[in-house]
């Protein structure tokens, strides 16, 4: 998968098939992150939102929401690498 920062979940840096959050980056598709489990547009709508969410994902041992879509070679630490920018 790209590293297009559009793609990415602002949790976890998955990167997704579409963008979460729309083309304009406004428009939330309310899917949910098969890795962190966030609802795009509700458990990533703020900073603050973010940072719990991670948080909680991270201290249950960053654990995939969707276990068999976890790739065999995955790497947190890589994935996080997607997390854009001003979500870090």
């Amino acid at each position: 998968m790209t590293n297009d920062p559009d793609l990415a979940c602002r949790v976890c840096g998955r990167i997704q098939a579409e963008p979460p959050w729309g083309e304009n980056g406004r428009s939330p598709n309310w899917a949910i992150c098969p890795c962190c489990g966030v609802e795009f547009g509700y458990g990533d709508s703020n900073m603050l939102a973010i940072e719990d969410w991670r948080k909680k994902w991270l201290v249950s041992g960053a654990r995939w929401w969707q276990p068999k879509k976890k790739p065999a070679d995955w790497s947190l630490v890589e994935q996080m690498k997607n997390i854009p920018e001003k979500y870090k």
